[in-house]
């Protein structure tokens, strides 16, 4: 059984199982997928995507704003500790800096990432980073807030192995999407077969970035299958083997629990429009 270890469930175009995300819940199911983490990207969503999963005991949530939110609320560490605080609720984040798409004096984004950090500090949850042509002063900020306390992971990595490299030194995993499935996309599969296996993860980041032979089409969590195949071949293991070992090590970092084994849809249909327009794209 697989876990997609990053998505934005709330942001799934559901139109092919007419917007029933119950339907979205058992394609997932029964495309082997037994466990899923739902990102957050802002506080005005939040409430409503908590909602949206809560009749599905394998989904857990994070709570964050993610670096290239710009339109909402700022977020306090007082608010984050206190959403971080539902059971369900395994990381801080989605959080970090993006300097890619963000341009002009990003120092509220170092502010943003720090209070983050502090939270997660504070609740002894892990982090959820996004980085993006940030290296230096993601890990540089990593080190000063301590944030080795609580570790997390590098989500949808597509950075150097020496940026790897370093925040596994701080504790964290490397988590690995779609990308890696991209004929540009050399040096990064280089990385994903250097990372130790107990420091390896995979996601989606759907609805972004599916994976080949889907490129360019939403992407969901059942998708997920795709990453895995291809790090196996990468790795000359076994898709099950690479199944199970990030399987393994999203329980463990997340403490998330392993029940249910085979994820059923709720008999009530959970309905919701489509996506809302997202920030976390690549």
């Amino acid at each position: 059984m697989l876990v997609d270890s990053h998505c934005h469930l709330d942001r799934v175009d559901l139109r092919r199982y007419g917007a029933d995300f119950s339907r979205l819940m058992q394609a997932t199911a029964d495309a082997g997928v037994s466990h899923m983490l739902c990102v957050s990207i802002d506080l005005e969503h939040y409430p409503g995507m908590r909602r949206l999963v809560d009749p599905f005991p394998q989904v857990a949530v994070s709570v964050g704003v993610h670096p290239n939110h710009e339109d909402g609320s700022e977020p306090t560490a007082d608010q984050l500790i206190s959403l971080a605080a539902d059971a369900r609720n395994v990381a801080i984040g989605e959080t970090g800096l993006d300097y890619f798409r963000s341009t002009g004096d990003l120092a509220w984004q170092r502010e943003r990432f720090r209070v983050h950090i502090a939270a997660a500090r504070s609740c002894g949850k892990p982090l959820i980073i996004h980085t993006r042509d940030a290296h230096v002063d993601t890990i540089r900020i990593l080190r000063e807030e301590g944030a080795q306390a609580v570790g997390g992971v590098l989500h949808c990595f597509t950075e150097s192995w020496g940026m790897a490299k370093e925040g596994m030194d701080l504790g964290f995993y490397v988590s690995f999407s779609g990308i890696i499935t991209f004929k540009n996309a050399t040096d990064l599969r280089d990385v994903a077969r250097r990372v130790p296996l107990d420091r390896l993860l995979i996601e989606t980041d759907s609805p972004y970035l599916a994976p080949v032979p889907h490129r360019g089409q939403p992407n969901e969590p059942r998708l997920v299958t795709h990453v895995a195949r291809c790090i196996a071949e990468l790795r000359a293991m076994d898709p099950e083997e690479v199944a199970a070992v990030t399987r393994q090590n999203y329980f463990r970092l997340f403490g998330v629990a392993e029940s249910p084994a085979r994820p059923r849809a709720h008999p009530n249909p959970v309905r919701t429009g489509t996506a809302a327009k997202a920030v976390s794209g690549r």
